[in-house]
């Protein structure tokens, strides 16, 4: 099992820009390409997916959590 994550603080602009770029390798690479520890690799995305949207307001926080499964 490989498991790869990555937090950064970015503008809101730059984190839909990250989004978007997701977004454009799903619909036209059907996969997902990440850097892990320097070394290129990429996971195949098949034609139906599962999408979770989470939405978490709170006193000390809010958050969106978005999740694909396959």
């Amino acid at each position: 099992m490989i498991e790869h994550e990555s937090e950064q603080t970015l503008s809101r602009e730059a984190a839909a820009d990250r989004l978007r770029e997701i977004a454009d390798q799903l619909s036209r690479h059907n996969e997902i390409a990440f850097d892990l520890d320097g070394l290129k690799t990429s996971v195949k995305v098949p034609d139906e997916v599962t999408l979770s949207v989470e939405i978490e307001i709170g006193d000390d926080g809010n958050e969106i959590e978005i999740e694909i499964s396959w």
